[in-house]
């Protein structure tokens, strides 16, 4: 499983950097992440509603994804056409349109509604995928402009490295020390031991990406104080621990170990971005209230 990780982490990140790379250099728009975007969306609907399926739910797959990339869209549409680029004013905008489409599926489990005993279940299904695969991924997009543009991938970059940083101290650690389990019933694998590993590896990754990356991305700015990226560290790790808990218990609950196979030593696209999407919009609020922003 290790050498499955670490072929695909060798073709994932450089594949990442490059799209990353083309879309920063097509300005405040960002479509080459919206197209990124729209495509994890897509994808990360597909597995929760075949996730779903497994037990007595019947989630409609081309209502859900449609609801799941109208909010993601939301995320976006301001910025594209130039009408605003205040994020607060954009957040808005994406839960007004999340609320929109709970209405819509709401009206559309009435409509479908033909016995007792199914409807409900499948539209809180329904509300979870959209919840998930697009609310969530439509506030995470939003650290590419949250403390300006210049800086989006500074900030969605120290998201990632901080969170996969959790991940592999969570991984390493818990292999060598991990006795004492967590959660046995809800995920086997996974030890306090390895907690702690998650929450030291996120807060040297943010604490590394902070202080290299700044500078290299802005010349005349400071990194953040040590401190300040070790918080957003520990708060990141801290939370994509419960996120990866979070996905565990939905595919526990469904009867599966992977939301798919998709890919070798992952499992699925859900699984490799569990943590990273729970703990999106917590990131989002760190930036806000954090000092990590030395350049403004």
């Amino acid at each position: 499983m290790l050498g499955w990780r670490l072929a695909i982490s060798a073709i994932l990140i450089p594949a990442i950097v490059l799209l990353f790379f083309l879309d920063a250099h097509l300005g405040t728009p960002a479509p080459v992440l919206f197209l990124l975007c729209v495509f994890l969306c897509l994808r990360g609907t597909y597995e929760m509603v075949d996730l779903m399926r497994e037990r007595s739910f019947a989630p409609h797959w081309r209502l859900t994804s449609l609801c799941s990339v109208a909010v993601v869209v939301a995320a976006w549409g301001p910025r594209m056409v130039g009408l605003e680029r205040n994020t607060l004013i954009v957040l808005g905008v994406v839960a007004m349109t999340y609320a929109m489409c709970v209405l819509l599926l709401f009206f559309a489990a009435a409509m479908r509604y033909r016995e007792p005993g199914r409807s409900v279940d499948t539209l809180g299904a329904e509300i979870l995928t959209v919840s998930y695969a697009g609310f969530l991924l439509g506030l995470t997009a939003q650290l590419r402009w949250v403390v300006g543009t210049d800086a989006g991938y500074l900030v969605l970059g120290s998201l990632l490295v901080t969170a996969k940083s959790g991940d592999i101290g969570a991984f390493f650690v818990g292999r060598l020390f991990g006795r004492r389990k967590m959660a046995p019933l809800l995920s086997p694998g996974k030890t306090w031991a390895g907690a702690v590993g998650a929450v030291l590896g996120a807060a040297l990754g943010a604490w590394g990406w902070l202080t290299w990356a700044t500078p290299w991305l802005f010349p005349s700015a400071e990194p953040a104080e040590w401190y300040w990226s070790a918080l957003y560290g520990i708060v990141i790790g801290v939370v994509g621990l419960i996120g990866d808990l979070c996905e565990s218990m939905i595919k526990r609950d469904m009867g599966k170990k992977d939301s798919a196979a998709l890919l070798p030593g992952f499992g699925g696209l859900l699984d490799l971005l569990d943590s990273v999407l729970y703990s999106g919009p917590v990131a989002l609020v760190l930036w806000v209230i954090l000092p990590l922003a030395t350049w403004r």
